[in-house]
This record gives structure tokens, sequence and C-alpha cells, in this order.
């Protein structure tokens, strides 16, 4: 057991030094910044193309996701396998274009053979490296560099801190660029129209209507047992209560009946007048489907009247309506 304890104590000391050592790496690239990383910024800004970042092994890989956090947050980017490239796929680069390689060495030979013709088309080239005189580098536009740092792996072998201030470096560049873009949510959610993220971010509570196409109403002038018809219909478990003029006034639930069978009342044939609640929080059909659920689970009921701008009930959703959506 002693020994078991050991070894679990071992590995958590290898794995916070790792985290040290790559800790202290950001930061030390945090003071070695100049001013041709603002520079690298502006050049992207302005360019009327796209970003095609490209790189081999572990580079390749940190490219893949600097390539899809540019793409989703306003900076159209590709990625191009330099292999590829070599083998034809360099057709998808324009003069129009920014070409943002990757190669901690800076003497990978995928990358370095794909120069040529990428001056010839008249795109400019970005170098991410961790050697600033490499090849690479010197036959770039622009040099991103990481420097030369003592890689995490105790074998000196296995990309690991190098790859970790590319990656860190490049959502830096991406976040940027969004702020300087002013790029809103409202954006984001077109780039991630899937999944629970764009449901959140475009859904809205009339297309949760167009589903569910339910409006109990009652008359608050109506019986006990005509909205407990009402209510048994819609399967909501609520109706809302409208004056002669058809504006909300009011909402009744199986609850607010329970509560009041629960005092002894006989009441099936009497006027609901007394027993509905008066105000009620509603939500207009234009409001994004998440404000409806942060209201309902702030103020912990289950139904919400959608009301339009006469304040006349067009729908009633339920709390399950929204979540079995995926929120």
């Amino acid at each position: 057991m002693v020994k078991g304890l050991l070894t679990t104590n071992k590995h958590i000391s290898t794995i916070k030094e790792v985290l040290a050592e790559e800790a202290q790496a950001i930061l030390k690239l945090i003071e070695d910044l100049n001013q041709e990383v603002a520079q690298i910024i502006e050049m992207i800004l302005g360019c009327n193309g796209r970003i095609i970042v490209t790189g081999v092994g572990k580079s390749g890989i940190i490219g893949r996701k600097i390539t899809a956090t540019l793409a989703s947050t306003g900076t159209p980017s590709l990625y191009l396998h330099p292999a590829e490239g070599l083998h034809g796929d360099l057709g998808m680069v324009t003069q129009s274009d920014i070409v943002l390689a990757l190669s901690n060495s800076g003497e990978s030979e995928e990358v370095i053979s794909m120069i040529p013709s990428i001056k010839r088309i008249g795109a400019r080239l970005i170098a991410f490296v961790g050697n600033s005189n490499s090849t690479l580098a010197n036959k770039a536009d622009h040099i991103l560099c990481t420097g030369k740092v003592k890689e995490a792996c105790p074998l000196g072998l296995t990309p690991t801190t190098s790859t970790t201030l590319m990656l860190a470096l490049g959502d830096a560049i991406a976040i940027t660029l969004l702020k300087a873009r002013n790029f809103t949510s409202e954006n984001f959610a077109i780039f991630h129209p899937g999944g629970s993220l764009g449901k959140r971010l475009l859904l809205t509570v009339s297309a949760i209507v167009d589903i569910t196409k339910k409006n109990p109403t009652s008359l608050k002038t109506n019986t006990v047992k005509e909205v407990i018809f009402s209510m048994t219909e819609s399967g909501l478990g609520a109706s809302s209560i409208i004056d002669h003029t058809g504006k909300l006034v009011g909402i009744i639930t199986d609850g607010d009946l329970r509560r009041a069978l629960a005092k002894g009342n006989k009441f099936i044939d009497l006027s609901i007048q007394h027993l509905y609640n008066e105000n009620p929080t509603t939500i207009r059909p234009t409001s994004l489907a998440v404000e409806a659920l942060n209201i309902m689970e702030n103020l912990k009921i289950n139904v919400l009247p959608v009301v339009n701008d006469r304040n006349e009930p067009i729908a009633m959703i339920h709390l399950h309506d929204i979540t079995k959506l995926g929120f």
C-alpha cells in the first residue's frame, strides 16, 4: 500500500513538473514578444484571401487546431498538408492568401520544398518557428518565433513544450483577430449551427412554438372545470388566463388547483378569478430559447406563456420542450 502511494505521488510530481515547465515557457514567450506579431495581425486583418496553414508531424497537428480556431472565429482559413501540397494541392493557394507555415526547427523538408511555389504564386509567407535563423524563417516575409526551448520530455525528443507554445500563441493570435473584427456571439453561432452550442446561440422561442403548437387559454370568467379541460387537452399542466379582449391577465397551473383542493374547497364549478396568478412572467417569440430556459430555471417554473406585442398569448412552452432539444 505504501509502495502504491509512493508511486502515485511520483506520478503527480512528474505531471506537476511538466505543467510547470510548459507554464514557465509560456511566461517567457510573453516577455519575448515584439512588434512583429502586431504587424502580422494587421497583415492578416488586411488579407483578402485566406490563411493557409501548413506543417508536418506534430507541428501539422497543431496547425490543424489553429486552422479550426481561426475559421470558427471569423478568419477564413484552411489546412494544407505539405505532402499533398507538393503533389497538386498547392493549386488551392492564391496570391491573395497568406501561408502560415509551422516548423519548430524551421527545416522541415516538406515545408521548405513548397516555398518556391508559394513565392511564385505570390502568397505571403509567415514562418511559425522555434529557430529564427532557420531556412524557413530566412525565406519568410514575417516570423513568429517561440524560441529554442527545453522540451518537457526527459529524453528531449518528443515535442511537448515547443508544441504547447505554438498552440498557445496560435490561440492568442486567433482571439486577437476575433476582438479586432468585433466578432460577436451571433457571428460565432453562424459558424456553429450544429449541436447544443448552435442551438443556444440560434434557436428562438418561435422555432419551439412551431414544433409544439400549444396555446392553452381560458377566460378569467371560466369555471375550474372548464380550465381543467383546457389544461388536460394541452398536456402542459397550465393555462394562460385572458380577459374579454384576449390579453393575458394571468396564469393558472395544476399546482394552483392541487393547493386549492388540499384546502378542502369544493370549487369545481366555481370561477377561477381568485385562483390564478396575476402578471405572469412571459417571453416574446423572437427571444432566444436559452433565455426562456434561464427564466424558467431561475424562477423554478415549468411553463412560460409566449406573448405578442399586444400582450396576447400566442403559445405556451414547457421546460421539457427546451431540454429535450439538447440544451
